[in-house]
């Protein structure tokens, strides 16, 4: 029987190595952003609601407005450390994740949530230690009646994420990395933190000003 669109279920997604999942584990959102071009991140309207960072694999979810049946699902689809990420798909007054499936997550070993749309419970979420992100939060709750389809390409925060990418999200925000790139990311984000190593080594031992700056301004004709 072919899958029923609208309520498709895949579980065969494409996955990084675990090696390569972990090795982007603690690393800052905004690097991983610069190492892709300043490219592949969330836009800021996506929130970490309790204050703790995020890495692992996307698992996502595209669900009906006013509906979390498929994020339920999600939850069960996912292997330990992945990150749920759902789209919405625009409502921002239903919250589609709280506290009692904060308590599955966390149960189940799972990374993270995602939601471009609403959650709640943020306290509760808080209490449990389970990094949430979201766009609103709100008492609200909604329906489980579908229809929602998990592990399709999605929009969230305003960029792609396919099932399989990998997830970075801290203070700062959310960035992508492509799965089939993260090799190649991995290493430009490692590059990226030995200069500023050596930067802000410059910067202790008084350099407090770097010459191309002012090399930029001159080929501008700012300086002369």
């Amino acid at each position: 029987m072919p899958p029923k669109l609208g309520f498709r279920i895949i579980t065969d997604v494409p996955r990084p190595p675990a090696d390569l999942v972990e090795a982007f584990r603690g690393k800052a959102a905004p690097n991983v952003a610069d190492a892709m071009g300043r490219f592949h991140f969330m836009d800021p309207g996506v929130v970490n609601r309790t204050g703790l960072p995020l890495s692992g694999v996307a698992i996502t979810v595209s669900a009906r407005p006013g509906d979390n049946l498929m994020v339920h699902k999600a939850l069960e689809v996912a292997q330990p450390g992945d990150v749920v990420v759902v789209t919405t798909n625009g409502n921002t007054t239903s919250a589609v994740f709280g506290e009692l499936m904060g308590h599955t997550a966390v149960g189940a070993g799972l990374g993270g949530i995602i939601v471009d749309g609403a959650i709640r419970d943020v306290e509760g979420l808080r209490a449990l230690a389970f990094p949430a992100f979201s766009r609103a939060v709100t008492p609200g709750g909604c329906d489980k009646d579908g229809p929602g389809e998990i592990n399709v390409p999605i929009a969230c925060g305003n960029t792609v994420v396919m099932p399989g990418d990998i997830v970075v999200g801290d203070a700062d925000g959310v960035a992508v990395v492509p799965w089939e790139h993260a090799a190649l990311v991995l290493e430009r984000v490692q590059a990226l933190e030995e200069r500023e190593r050596k930067r802000i080594a410059a910067i202790q031992a008084g350099e407090l000003f770097k010459a191309e700056i002012d090399e930029a301004l001159r080929a501008k004709g700012v300086l002369e």
